[in-house]
């Protein structure tokens, strides 16, 4: 008896931890952050992070979950799954994965030919042990190695790849760096410290306007007062037929 679409199970999870160590945790999570914000005011980039893709329909046995993965003309929102068939027949255009520590060779040779099979355009492999950044572009069907990747910058993505003493560096077209949590939450405080300053700035020139303005009008009186005293004696010089102005 042939099996009905409604009748196959595609599962949310492939059972798998979404990483192996904080260091690759840590990576995963700046970099699909980082594409987020990159992508963040268009609404037809979807971009997630350990989600399971099923690029067949009717095979839930064919799956690959990216560490980050970009599908552009997708709409953003949540989903259990990305399946593939159900979304225009979309596939993610750029794949990220961080390399764990026990990952065997033979796991990503499998990864890149899933991903070349299934239509990635750019495929990106950092392995943190190694400070080594590996990239593959789609060329005529099928995903080239790219050489060299140091200053690399995505077609689609159009972000620039670095290795720096610390490990990778992902840089914007406006050239800000991928942040991690923690740098965002210390760039965050020094914003919030240096607006507290340029307020206190502005707040004690406005103080010394004020002052300023206070003396002014305190000399103004003070003019007033004179002009007012000089008209008054020279009123009274005037009742004693004295002419002021020949004094």
């Amino acid at each position: 008896m042939q099996v009905t679409n409604e009748q196959i199970i595609y599962p949310s999870s492939d059972g798998q931890p979404m990483a192996d160590s904080t260091i690759q945790y840590k990576l995963i999570v700046t970099i699909k952050e980082g594409c987020e914000s990159l992508f963040k005011n268009d609404p037809n980039v979807f971009i997630a992070a350990d989600l399971l893709w099923y690029p067949v329909q009717g095979r839930p046995d064919i799956s690959q979950a990216p560490d980050t993965m970009v599908i552009f003309g997708r709409s953003k929102g949540d989903r259990r799954s990305y399946m593939q068939f159900q979304e225009d027949n979309i596939a993610p255009q750029v794949t990220f994965e961080i390399r764990s520590h026990n990952d065997r060779q033979a796991k990503m040779y499998k990864k890149l030919a899933f991903y070349n099979r299934y239509g990635v355009e750019e495929y990106y492999l950092y392995d943190p042990q190694n400070n080594d950044l590996s990239g593959w572009q789609r060329i005529e069907g099928n995903l080239e190695i790219i050489e060299p990747m140091e200053g690399w910058i995505s077609p689609r993505l159009g972000v620039r790849f670095e290795l720096g003493e610390d490990g990778l560096e992902i840089y914007r077209p406006d050239g800000q760096r991928f942040l991690s949590y923690a740098e965002l939450e210390e760039q965050g405080e020094l914003n919030r410290q240096r607006a507290e300053q340029e307020s206190q700035r502005a707040e004690q020139e406005s103080q010394r306007a004020e002052q300023e303005s206070q003396r002014a009008e305190q000399a103004s009186q003070r003019a007033e007062q004179e002009s007012q005293r000089a008209e008054r004696l020279a009123a009274k010089l005037r009742e004693l037929n004295i002419d002021p102005d020949r004094i």
